[in-house]
């Protein structure tokens, strides 16, 4: 009875800590990241495409997304990668 019991709370604890590394895993993704949201409420997307390519690739894609126009909320380029923060227009 106390090795089925002693299974049982290792497991227990087993299982807590997973959840908890799970759910810090999850949070870390979180940190200064831009807003998921317009002002008016559309979604945001980021694309990222090499620096190296033509200079509208990540504009093309965003719109190939978006099947249609878009806005561009930023843009930013560093380390070799082109980044577009983009919200669809509404059609």
């Amino acid at each position: 009875m106390k090795r089925t019991q002693f299974i049982t709370v290792r497991l227990n604890v087993a299982l807590r800590t997973m959840a908890a590394v799970a759910f810090a895993a999850a949070l870390g993704g979180c940190g200064g990241s831009a807003p998921l949201f317009t002002g008016d409420g559309r979604p945001t997307t980021q694309v990222q495409c090499p620096a190296a390519g033509p200079s509208d690739t990540c504009v093309q894609n965003a719109r190939g997304i978006c099947q249609g126009d878009i806005d561009v909320i930023q843009q930013s380029s560093g380390g070799g990668v082109r980044n577009l923060l983009f919200a669809c227009r509404a059609k």
